[in-house]
């Protein structure tokens, strides 16, 4: 061996050591790590414990919804091409609605909505929508309650967060068995049943299209035809889905025909369904081109009991129930005629109603509340018996009769002529007197 050769050795032996440190090394750990599901493991918890400190900036801002000018092929291609995450998916915890019973009917039906719009009749796909938007409205980057969260955006013909909300497709109505499956699904969510394969996914997109925000954001699940994904870093783990969130839950007038709960009731009051069987009280005025089967009459429906209904399925004749209180009547008549163009509910208390048409004198005095309502002029109006139930706006009582009273005449006294108020007074002139005398 020569000098040369000896000298030349550690120059070697350092462009070897170059070489696997900018070269070679990282397709050498590359390989390594996914051929090691241990050194995934680890990996992946040592990300994981780092993205648990919270940052100091604030939440992401949520970014329209823009797509890049694709056909759907290609779309799909690129979709395909993006790599799911390799760190922890885990489930989303269990949410629980905490609010009274319209808020929880106005947050059931904008869950159905958004489920049944963006997934179509789909159980599976259903489920993964809800849980979305339940993991939206922990999240402190969007609105506190289910129906702002579904909502958001809806104002813009873009920027809308879901697009059903703007471009149109309310205009489609689902038929009944969709819309009731949807609504079911939407109350177990709202209980607690929870949806884990997209985990706290806040994101998805249909695998034909590729929004803007895509490429920022953690793939992390498939259902169907849609992609799901959360935020990378501390945002998208379950210590920043801990935001306390609002129990009121805003109306939404724009599917007041799909939901009673979102219809506007008398004095402001939200005209929600009943607890006692609403459902079968909806159902009953479903279709109001068409009379209600005889089969109906005497069922009791929503805490009240109807007893008859007028020709032109137009007036029907009600028998309350003793625990309804004489608040909720508005509520219940709302409910009753929700989708009638025209619509009258005379009610009795229990044990005072009527049998039927045509009503008496004594029968409509004793009527306890009365309700109108007609589409077409706007207008709502309901009138309590303010003898049984006082109310302090007295515009809100019925009209009673007033009885009149009997008023005490003389009798007429006898042997002397009455004068008639017009008698013709016949005058006589007089004879002329002359000059003669006697």
């Amino acid at each position: 061996m020569t000098n040369a050769s000896i000298s030349n050795q550690p120059h070697r032996a350092m462009w070897l050591i170059w070489f696997l440190l900018f070269a070679g090394l990282p397709a050498l750990v590359a390989r390594w790590e996914a051929r090691a599901p241990a050194a995934d493991a680890a990996r992946a918890a040592l990300v994981q414990q780092a993205r648990l400190k919270r940052p100091t900036t604030a939440a992401p801002v949520v970014q329209p919804v823009e797509l890049y000018a694709l056909d759907s092929n290609q779309a799909r291609a690129f979709n395909e091409a993006v790599p799911f995450s390799r760190l922890p998916n885990p489930a989303a915890r269990p949410f629980v609605f905490a609010g009274s019973e319209a808020d929880l009917a106005r947050a059931t039906d904008c869950l159905a909505a958004a489920q049944l719009y963006e997934a179509g009749d789909d159980a599976v796909g259903e489920r993964a929508v809800a849980q979305v938007v339940l993991n939206r409205v922990r999240h402190p980057a969007f609105p506190k309650t289910v129906c702002g969260v579904v909502f958001q955006g809806q104002e813009r013909s873009t920027g809308c967060q879901f697009t059903f909300t703007c471009d149109g497709a309310l205009a489609r109505t689902p038929g009944q068995a969709t819309w009731d499956r949807a609504r079911e699904i939407a109350r177990a969510a709202l209980a607690g049943k929870v949806f884990k394969p997209v985990g706290y996914a806040t994101h998805y997109h249909t695998d034909w299209v590729v929004p803007y925000w895509s490429g920022s954001l953690d793939k992390i699940a498939a259902v169907g035809t849609h992609l799901f994904f959360r935020w990378r870093g501390w945002w998208g783990t379950p210590p920043a889905f801990r935001l306390a969130r609002e129990s009121i839950e805003p109306m939404i007038p724009r599917i007041a025909r799909l939901s009673i709960a979102h219809q506007q009731g008398i004095g402001g009051l939200p005209a929600i369904l009943l607890p006692e069987n609403g459902d079968a009280l909806a159902a009953l005025t479903a279709k109001p081109q068409e009379a209600i089967g005889e089969e109906s009459l005497g069922r009791i429906m929503g805490g009240v009991r109807l007893i008859a209904i007028a020709p032109g399925a137009k007036s029907f004749l009600v028998e309350l129930s003793k625990a309804a209180a004489p608040e909720s009547w508005p509520m219940m008549a709302q409910t009753f005629c929700a989708g009638r163009p025209e619509c009258r509910i005379m009610a009795w208390r229990a044990g005072s109603a009527p049998a039927g048409f045509p009503l008496s004198g004594d029968q409509m005095e004793s009527m306890s509340f009365a309700y109108i309502h007609n589409a077409g002029t706007g207008l709502q109006r309901a009138l309590w018996n303010c003898q049984q139930n006082p109310r302090e706006n007295k515009a809100e009582c019925m009209r009673q009769r007033v009885p009149v009273e009997q008023v005490n005449v003389p009798p007429p006294l006898t042997g002397v002529r009455r004068k008639e108020r017009l008698e013709t007074v016949k005058i006589v002139p007089t004879a002329p007197v002359t000059g003669n005398s006697e």
